[in-house]
């Protein structure tokens, strides 16, 4: 899709446009000349998959449309944090269009749930899953649904999101399909993205003061074979006869056969977030063994040479698992509840991570807990439970269970 979108066409979708001007970026010249119209820079598709869907879809038996682009996006953010906020960054975005409110909803819920998959079985995240307030919602969406990972530090950061935006935007556009009652009727749409402030996630959610840890599943090198003084006969061949044992099971495998200390070796790896190291000299061979490295503890393990393939994916399963049980340890250790505004505030100031709530409903008990203490609504949870029949702010009967907490 094109990356400028006339103001015109952003203008269309009243709500939408609103929720992002304060972050659009506008093209006023070309070269010396001013443009007879703005240009907004892409901030999101949505209006331009709208143009496309108005000239395309015209029966049921045209529905439902599934697209998906990887894109760059510029929306002028105030304050920027490398991979979490950045004034443009790369993401990817499915755009989709149905017959009924009921399947653009089972596919807004379907996306959120791939992502959610994807975050604990990929990266080793854990996720807290919901649905968006309506103040926190997507401009222009008639729900919007989150996963929500927990920093160190105890922020908050949006990791993924899928949004049903009924048929607003199909009015807004004259997005119009002739059912198989031959009447004319509005097509619902969704949108979903994740972006690369997953990266940030990732690194931030494993990573120690040595570099990078990541998981053997996205790891870019999930092993590295270290001969140990290599100069001497037969050692650099055993090593290299290692990597191809390796790469023949299709382990994204290197060798470092540089002329750096062993030691050097070892950082870097580390650094880099080699998910294992093999290291082999003279007495491991003679002694028909290896020994494995794990990144995350550092645990290290003899091999026998001729089960190096079964125990180097044994490893990397468990230390899947592994890094993704410290994570969730850590997420469950950092949510506490909070019964009136007493607890919250404390909770807020002395016990970083989410915190659970329940809200009445009222965008102004939102507005006050973030003018009081800058925390935000971040989901209501699916499994909805009353920890306390009072909203957390003003005391008045609660609604929702509400996971409250600072973010980026």
């Amino acid at each position: 899709m094109p990356l400028f979108i006339p103001e015109s066409l952003l203008q269309r979708e009243k709500d939408h446009v609103e929720g992002f001007a304060p972050e659009v970026a506008w093209v006023t010249h070309g070269g010396d000349e001013e443009l007879q119209e703005r240009l907004c820079v892409r901030p999101t598709s949505e209006t331009l998959f709208c143009d496309l869907y108005k000239d395309i879809i015209h029966s049921y038996r045209d529905l439902p449309k599934c697209y998906n682009q990887w894109c760059s996006v510029v929306r002028w953010e105030k304050t920027t944090r490398p991979f979490l906020r950045s004034s443009e960054f790369l993401w990817q975005e499915g755009h989709t269009v149905h017959a009924t409110h009921e399947d653009a909803e089972q596919r807004t819920i379907q996306m959120l749930n791939v992502y959610d998959d994807f975050a604990r079985e990929v990266l080793a995240i854990p996720m807290v899953k919901g649905k968006k307030t309506d103040k926190e919602r997507f401009a222009g969406a008639e729900s919007t649904y989150t996963i929500e990972a927990l920093m160190p530090d105890g922020k908050a950061l949006q990791s993924g999101t899928s949004h049903n935006f009924g048929d607003g935007f199909a009015k807004a556009f004259g997005i119009q399909y002739t059912d198989n009652n031959n009447q004319l009727q509005y097509a619902h749409q969704t949108s979903w993205g994740v972006s690369t402030r997953l990266i940030g996630a990732i690194i931030m959610v494993h990573s120690d003061d040595a570099g990078l840890c990541l998981p053997p599943m996205i790891a870019p090198t999930q092993v590295c074979v270290i001969p140990i003084q290599q100069k001497k006969d037969g050692v650099l061949d055993k090593a290299k006869k290692l990597h191809n044992t390796l790469l023949d099971a299709d382990i994204r495998a290197t060798i470092d056969d540089s002329d750096k200390s062993p030691g050097w070796k070892f950082s870097e790896a580390e650094m880099c977030g080699v998910a294992l190291r093999i290291e082999i000299g003279p007495k491991d061979i003679e002694a028909g063994k290896c020994v494995i490295v794990r990144r995350d503890t550092r645990e290290k393990v003899d091999c026998k040479l001729e089960d190096v393939v079964s125990t180097v994916e044994s490893l990397m399963k468990t230390m899947q698992q592994d890094m993704y049980n410290k994570a969730k340890e850590y997420l469950d250790s950092h949510i506490s509840d909070a019964h009136n505004y007493e607890e919250f505030v404390k909770a807020v100031e002395e016990k970083p991570g989410f915190i659970r709530g329940m809200w009445c409903g009222n965008v102004e008990c939102e507005e006050k807990i973030k003018e009081d203490t800058t925390a935000t609504s971040r989901c209501m949870p699916f499994e909805q439970e009353e920890i306390d029949g009072k909203c957390v702010c003003c005391g008045k009967p609660a609604k929702k269970l509400v996971y409250w907490g600072k973010a980026y």
